[in-house]
């Protein structure tokens, strides 16, 4: 069973769709970690640099999850905004060893943070500082200054320190989206205009 199999069901949604998109600079270990996040029979061996975007779409027992992985290359950023809109929650990956391009990732974060199509909504973002098990990799509270994260007001979010390669610290991501699904539970809009249950923030 993936860890998004586990958040299906502790959300109690049966056979919906959900848009998570997966942002970050390039070689920060997105595709890595959207693929521990796969139910283990859909898992791959091989992760390539992702060009341009790769669209994910995997069914867990509970629901059919849609994964924009977001090609963190310079030439290819400009595309993630087609794709916000769709967005029902946010994965932002860091590589915590990467001193030199921290700035980057924080000019790309804020970036998104106030587009239109996110700066009014309540979206869930949960950041992954990767690349622990790197000598020159920063604590996930260094990363979590660096990128002024204390300055987000208006939407929940949370830092885990994580090792893509071996799995460690994406249990704990997906512990807090579905703590999230509960303590803000008020907060959020569970069903589409026809009454069918949809997660969104």
């Amino acid at each position: 069973m993936g860890l998004f199999d586990k958040l299906a069901g502790w959300l109690g949604l049966k056979k919906k769709e959900v848009h998570v998109l997966c942002l970050g600079l390039d070689n920060s270990g997105k595709t890595t970690i959207i693929n521990k996040l796969k139910p283990s029979n859909a898992q791959t061996q091989d992760i390539v640099p992702t060009i341009g975007f790769n669209i994910e779409k995997f069914k867990t027992s509970s629901l059919s999850f849609t994964v924009f992985d977001m090609s963190g290359q310079g030439r290819y950023r400009n595309l993630w905004e087609h794709y916000y809109k769709e967005g029902q929650a946010i994965i932002f990956v860091i590589d915590s060893s990467d001193k030199l391009r921290m700035v980057v990732a924080k000019e790309e974060l804020d970036a998104l943070l106030n587009h239109p199509d996110i700066k009014h909504r309540r979206l869930p973002i949960l950041f992954f500082a990767n690349k622990m098990d790197l000598r020159d990799a920063m604590s996930s509270v260094k990363v979590s200054q660096l990128l002024s994260l204390e300055n987000i007001k208006d939407k929940p979010w949370h830092i885990c320190a994580s090792d893509a390669l071996k799995g460690e610290g994406l249990q704990e991501g997906v512990d807090w989206l579905q703590g999230i699904s509960y303590t803000t539970k008020k907060h959020l809009v569970w069903f589409s205009e026809e009454g069918d249950q949809k997660l969104s923030f």
